[in-house]
């Protein structure tokens, strides 16, 4: 009974509210942080669990009243309001049954990469990048981008971001995988239709004390920035290439003029992706989903496909499909294809956990 499932959440949250309020206790920083950051965590669960019991309670006490001549139609109707709040309760519950994601709250590298499709794919990489930006914006998240390559044409063979604010890994952890484009390339003289794909990577920024990389494991080149740029481009060896040996990644950044920066720059995308390989091997279901994350760019393994032509998006994992590509892209209705992902995401992971 779900009930039963939501009374130790209600005892440990007294029971902290309890220590808080004991002199010992208050006396003790760390103990006092621990305790405080453990009961603002249940406290969403006790809330929804004082608001459930509350709506059984009610719900028990108007089916005490079908019998009353005077208060049995009122009884019936809240019977009715009330048993549609308990779903919707129960709903929100479940969720906040489900294993909490440690990364949610983390700060993410942004990779997007262009794939099959040659110059058109990297201009989609620009265009993609744009949207994310504006939807950080809208956020109020701030975006850097630490590292990228410039196609021939215009738009990025590859870009990396750092974005920064509360629920960015939350909020796009599902955007990882291969994005498909439909258009006719601006070098189409038949007008016809192109498909290219680009691949996006969704990785959590991580502490130094949570990733230990051994300094011999690692070699480090430094070379001429090539490609646009300043006029310290190809006049000064700023350029890094760094190489982890046990796994064979390797990070190139150029875009600062400073070697020490883009060699700290690079350092921190390294950490990023060895982070998301241990998560990897640390979870079995991850290392599924993340499988299809990031492939090969082809135009086979698709997560979205966006169909200019059309002005549609599919989102193929959400059997989700709106025809406002236009506005979407914009990046301030990107909630419409985050908001069903989620809900899908978390509706297989309650399939999963049994509730």
């Amino acid at each position: 009974m779900l009930k039963d499932k939501l009374l130790p959440f209600l005892k440990r949250y007294q029971e902290i509210t309890d220590l808080l309020s004991d002199p010992a206790i208050s006396s003790d920083i760390t103990k006092l942080r621990e305790l405080s950051k453990e009961q603002s965590s249940i406290e969403p669960m006790k809330n929804k669990a004082s608001e459930y019991i509350e709506t059984l309670d009610s719900i028990e006490e108007n089916k005490l009243l079908l019998d009353d001549k005077e208060l049995s139609e009122l009884a019936k109707e809240e019977l009715v309001q009330l048993e549609e709040l308990k779903k919707t309760i129960e709903e929100d519950i479940k969720i906040l049954l489900l294993p909490k994601d440690k990364n949610d709250d983390r700060n993410i590298f942004l990779e997007i990469r262009a794939g099959a499709g040659g110059d058109e794919a990297a201009l989609f990489v620009a265009e993609l990048f744009k949207s994310y930006a504006r939807y950080a914006e809208l956020r109020g998240w701030k975006v850097e981008i630490v590292s990228s390559s410039e196609g021939v044409m215009g738009g990025f063979k590859e870009v990396i971001a750092l974005i920064e604010g509360k629920g960015a890994f939350s909020r796009l952890k599902y955007e990882g995988g291969t994005h498909r484009v439909q258009r006719v390339p601006l070098t189409e003289s038949q007008g016809r239709v192109h498909t290219s794909a680009v691949t996006v990577a969704v990785m959590p920024e991580v502490d130094d004390v949570e990733i230990t990389i051994n300094s011999n494991d690692l070699k480090i080149d430094v070379m001429r920035s090539s490609g646009n740029g300043g006029q310290s481009v190809n006049t000064t060896d700023s350029a890094v290439r760094i190489t982890h040996l046990p796994t064979g990644l390797v990070v190139v950044n150029q875009d600062g003029k400073s070697q020490h920066k883009n060699k700290d720059a690079a350092m921190k995308i390294l950490k990023a992706r060895l982070y998301d390989l241990e998560q990897q091997e640390q979870d079995a279901k991850l290392s599924a989903e993340r499988k299809t994350q990031v492939g090969s760019g082809d135009r086979s393994g698709r997560i979205r496909t966006y169909n200019f032509p059309q002005n549609r998006i599919s989102e193929h994992r959400a059997n989700l499909t709106l025809y406002r590509l236009d506005a979407i892209m914009e990046g301030g209705l990107f909630d419409e294809i985050i908001d069903p992902l989620i809900t899908h995401f978390q509706s297989l992971a309650m399939s999963e956990a049994g509730l």
